[in-house]
């Protein structure tokens, strides 16, 4: 399981994209976090215009073994939100840094310990 260069990674196991020329970026949840969860059946998704805190829940997911929170790995206004993992929450497991995304976030703060690929890779295997 590789995580894209590309992304930042928060200890809760969701993944961020740096911002594009508005300022937004997307949210997700990696890999390694839907593989744990198992086979993914409801997704609760913060709604457009929310804003949300880095660190704090924003949204659950429901698996087939469990409830999770979600959590937005940095703070900002929900812009937008992937009615397609609410339709088909398993796109999450099978398309975790693609269709599974989850929502957009104009960001107002980003954590300063956010990982990058290879920290988040070393994270996961303790």
């Amino acid at each position: 399981m590789s995580n894209p260069q590309h992304l930042q990674y928060s200890k809760d196991h969701e993944w961020l994209t740096a911002a594009d020329a508005d300022g937004v970026s997307t949210v997700g949840i990696t890999e390694h976090a839907a593989t744990a969860l198992g086979d993914i059946v409801y997704v609760q998704l913060p709604a457009v215009g929310d804003i949300v805190t880095a660190g704090e829940t924003c949204g659950e997911l429901e698996s087939t073994k469990s409830v999770s929170d979600l959590y937005s790995p940095a703070s900002g206004e929900v812009t937008e939100v992937n009615e397609a993992v609410t339709d088909e929450p398993g796109l999450v497991n099978s398309a975790a840094f693609e269709g599974g995304w989850l929502f957009k976030l104009k960001v107002s703060e980003a954590p300063a310990d956010l990982l990058s690929a290879d920290e988040y890779s070393e994270f996961t295997k303790s």
